[in-house]
């Protein structure tokens, strides 16, 4: 078979199960779980695998699944990547009313598409005819959230690292992949389109207490010490910095307080607050970390209360391949008006995709068939085929670009990289040299 009837078979077996795949979508939608938790997620993702006959692995980093197209095979290992968690978001229509979880951020999408591509490669039966073999990963908890339940799991040697992907890579369940490739809904843009992801800002993670001392708010409050306006001493100083972040870095800072005091009546003691600290780059990354300390830790001092500040490794910023770009921009266009396949340029959030950019040759491009922003009430499916049935065709078909013809495009896509680390060691050791504590 020539390339394009290869392409037209997986495009055909997609869409022959089209309805089947959106009712898929529209049940991960309805079952919402938050990081590290997905255990209905990765069941239904079990369960999809099983239907196709592919051997899978589960509760890899606590809750991720994989499988392989190829029980065996030789030469280069395509990954394709699903997230299986939510975001918390208490106030839209689709969330869990316990939890807030929530999938605005369309999350249900990619693991659509993930086993949409999987169900057109294997249906299809066009295996042999491709050099290599693709793994298939539903990957757990990329919203960086949560961030003491997830202290609590690695005090409890649970996990080593916070994030979902950090985590598989950490225990070895990347080893064998040579490229990566995901998905990701594009806000605001109900129609089928394609915005190619080229980079993204990094983050570091922090969670910082200030403690003082009691006392009556009203008949003592000279007795007291006040860790809220601490905290908010601190925020103030975070935002006075704000004219020295250079445009060039795309920095992000964004505090939030998870515990303002225990009551209305006594002078706050305890006061817990968590932000990142983004930039497009580490080096920039790392210095603006230093400056958001010396503003939280100078609202302790101005008050007289302690500072504890907990630095954690987030995620790395996202790098895509231009190479692998290029081959899915070039399948976009043949699927999509031209005018529908755009230039995404630089996305300010962050993903542990960037982890996984950092190691081997990845790609991130945006998917449209959805209206609203991310992780807000207004984030809805608008078109299904836009959504989820399209991205599976062009990560299908993307496969079939790189391990036809003995993977001579794949083996290019690898040697045309360079990576941050030199190896898996160093990136891990990066991380962990990010974990510090500060007490003042």
């Amino acid at each position: 078979m020539t390339i394009d009837e290869l392409k037209n078979l997986v495009c055909k077996t997609i869409d022959d199960n089209s309805d089947k795949l959106i009712s898929l979508a529209k049940n991960l939608e309805s079952t919402p779980e938050l990081g590290f938790k997905e255990e209905k997620t990765a069941e239904k993702v079990c369960n999809f695998f099983k239907e196709l006959n592919l051997t899978y692995k589960d509760k890899l980093a606590l809750t991720g699944v994989k499988a392989k197209l190829k029980e065996h095979s030789s030469g280069p290992n395509v990954a394709i990547l699903g997230e299986l968690d939510g975001v918390i978001c208490f106030d839209s229509e689709i969330a869990n009313k316990e939890t807030g979880a929530s999938h605005t951020c369309g999350h249900n999408l990619q693991i659509t598409t993930m086993l949409g591509a999987a169900l057109g490669l294997k249906l299809s039966g066009i295996e042999n005819e491709l050099k290599g073999n693709v793994t298939f990963m539903g990957v757990p908890a990329e919203e960086y959230i949560e961030i003491e339940y997830r202290q609590k799991l690695r005090e409890e040697g649970k996990l080593h690292f916070l994030a979902g992907k950090q985590e598989l890579i950490y225990r070895g369940e990347l080893d064998d992949v040579d490229i990566a490739m995901m998905m990701h809904s594009l806000k605001d843009c109900p129609e089928p389109t394609v915005a190619i992801g080229e980079t993204s800002n990094g983050f570091l993670g922090k969670t910082i207490q200030y403690i003082g001392q009691a006392a009556h708010a009203a008949e003592a409050p000279h007795s007291g010490i006040n860790a809220l306006n601490a905290a908010m001493l601190g925020i103030m100083g975070i935002n006075a910095l704000r004219e020295t972040f250079r445009d060039e870095d795309s920095i992000r800072v964004h505090p939030i307080i998870t515990k303002g005091g225990d009551t209305v009546n006594s002078v706050p003691s305890d006061v817990r607050m968590e932000s990142y600290v983004r930039a497009n780059n580490v080096k920039a990354m790392k210095l603006t970390n230093e400056k958001v300390d010396r503003a939280l830790i100078a609202g302790g001092y101005a008050i007289g209360a302690k500072t504890i500040i907990n630095t954690i490794p987030g995620h790395l910023p996202l790098k895509c391949s231009k190479n692998l770009n290029n081959i899915f921009e070039k399948n976009s266009k043949s699927l999509l008006p031209e005018n529908k396949v755009l230039d995404a340029g630089h996305f300010a959030a962050s993903t542990d995709m960037g982890d996984i950019s950092n190691l081997i040759p990845s790609i991130h491009p945006f998917i449209g068939g959805v209206s609203g922003a991310l992780h807000t009430k207004y984030f809805k499916v608008e078109d299904y085929y836009g959504a989820c049935i399209l991205p599976a065709k062009l990560m299908a078909m993307t496969v079939i670009d790189l391990l036809f013809n003995n993977a001579e495009n794949a083996k290019e896509v690898i040697d045309s990289y360079t990576p941050t680390f030199e190896n898996k060691e160093e990136y891990i050791k990066f991380l962990e040299d990010c974990f510090e504590r500060k007490v003042h």
